[in-house]
């Protein structure tokens, strides 16, 4: 079973600027998703997916097996991510002349998961024999008693109505925050999806507290200050 972890870093971000390659405690935000692929122990390669030469040099500081040149057009704000990965498995399987079975995406934006959670999500995907795996953490708000949306008439309504109304939100069915944390593929699932949804996806549930997805300058402050209490930074 190979296993192939790609890190995708494109630059250009908004919310915060260079938050790939910022430091936290002296480590650029990419390392941390580079040292606990590498603690896992799962990957036989890592590779670093950018449209940055500025980014691929900060990464190649941190012994990966491969940095990958992204193509512009796969690292526009408004480009999805999964070509992006694509792209990555497949350039890496050609520089490597050999396939992988599996392919774990770590999102840089989210350095407070455990190495075990990388762990398990694998193992449930390879387990449960599934086409792929997300994380999420439970979610602060329901579409079932305290997320709303305005229609057309600009009327106010519930964004999933229950036949029974819900009074309290602790008897609302469980719904989910992804975190955009670890994503898992079987390699034919990931090479012939659009979306990350599939009929038999999975999601593999993390706290909170390891969720927090940098997007704002708030992110960004508060992933330090939860880091700082940490006794091993990638755990």
């Amino acid at each position: 079973m190979k296993r192939l972890c790609t890190i995708c870093a494109r630059a250009g971000s908004k919310g915060v600027v260079n938050k790939n390659i910022r430091e936290i405690d002296g480590k650029p935000l990419l390392a941390y998703s580079i040292l606990q692929a590498k603690a896992s122990n799962l990957f036989q390669t890592i590779a670093i997916s950018s449209d940055s030469t500025e980014i691929l040099n900060v990464a190649s500081k941190w012994d990966v097996d491969y940095l990958i040149e992204r193509p512009m057009y796969l690292a526009t704000d408004h480009a999805p991510k999964i070509p992006a990965i694509q792209h990555a498995l497949l350039t890496v399987e050609e520089l490597a002349n050999q396939y992988y079975d599996i392919v774990v995406d770590l999102d840089v934006t989210s350095p407070l998961r455990h190495v075990s959670d990388i762990s398990n999500v694998v193992n449930l995907l390879e387990t449960k024999k599934v086409s792929n795996v997300i994380t999420g953490t439970p979610a602060k708000h329901s579409p079932y008693f305290n997320i709303v949306e305005i229609n057309d008439e600009g009327i106010v309504q519930l964004s999933k109505a229950l036949d029974n109304p819900i009074f309290c939100r602790q008897d609302a069915p469980k719904s989910y925050d992804l975190n955009a944390s670890i994503y898992a593929w079987q390699r034919e699932a990931l090479l012939n999806c659009k979306t990350i949804f599939n009929k038999d996806t999975l999601l593999y549930i993390m706290p909170e507290e390891r969720s927090i997805d940098i997007d704002s300058e708030l992110d960004f402050e508060y992933v330090k200050l939860l880091m700082s209490k940490r006794s091993n930074d990638i755990d």
